[in-house]
């Protein structure tokens, strides 16, 4: 449990959020739902799980350009449209996207298995975000070792450790099977997020959106 804030002595709302850190829409996704969270003022407990978008990313990376054109057949003007709308869409929300020519999208296994282990420290949640910041507003390479373990050590981690984690794939297995389970669960995109462990809700949905959802399910009997 990475994120929590209980406003009340109510039943905490749990929220699941299945996502991966190159993907935009999981950046503006959270942070509207946080914005939602905060002005609905209720009880909440958050967990994230791992989503591989482009498990077959070399570790170099691939031009996002290229690869948005190549995997969805979009042109250079739908992706330089696109990418203004994402853009947009974080600024309302307070995260900040700086997208290049060269803006590139990486492998996140090796990530998500640093996630796992800083799960165990109660530190995923600030690792989560501190990796989105990493890929889309200073835009560093987040499958390269030591700029993970940089990162981690940025939010107070032990940096050899979290070498050593990746270096030995210590929860390649515990991640694959959080996918796995994922996927039977029918999380098919992301953001994936489940509220109370039976309501699902695909893509950023927006503030209002959120809130409205948030309201609906403290309505309803436990």
């Amino acid at each position: 449990m990475e994120n929590s804030k209980q406003l009340s002595s109510e039943q905490p709302l749990r929220i699941d959020i299945v996502s991966d850190v190159v993907c935009p829409w999981c950046a503006i996704g959270y942070h509207q739902l946080a914005k939602a969270l905060e002005e609905s003022g209720v009880a909440y407990e958050i967990q994230w799980h791992p989503f591989e978008l482009n498990p077959h990313t070399p570790p170099e990376g691939r031009n996002l350009y290229e690869h948005i054109m190549g995997k969805y057949g979009s042109s250079k003007q739908e992706s330089d449209a696109s990418r203004a709308r994402m853009t947009q869409a974080g600024s309302e929300v307070g995260f900040e996207f700086n997208f290049h020519e060269d803006t590139r999208t990486y492998n996140t296994f090796n990530l998500h298995q640093l996630l796992h282990w800083a799960d165990q420290q109660g530190r995923m949640h600030d690792l989560k975000l501190a990796l989105f910041t990493a890929q889309f507003t200073d835009s560093r390479n987040v499958s390269d070792s030591d700029v993970l373990a940089d990162i981690a050590a940025n939010i107070g981690l032990d940096r050899s450790e979290a070498l050593a984690v990746i270096a030995d794939q210590r929860f390649a297995k515990d991640v694959r099977e959080a996918i796995q389970h994922s996927r039977e669960q029918g999380v098919q995109s992301v953001p994936s997020v489940i509220f109370n462990g039976r309501h699902l809700v695909s893509g950023a949905q927006g503030v209002e959106s959120y809130i409205s959802i948030i309201n609906q399910l403290s309505e309803m009997p436990d």
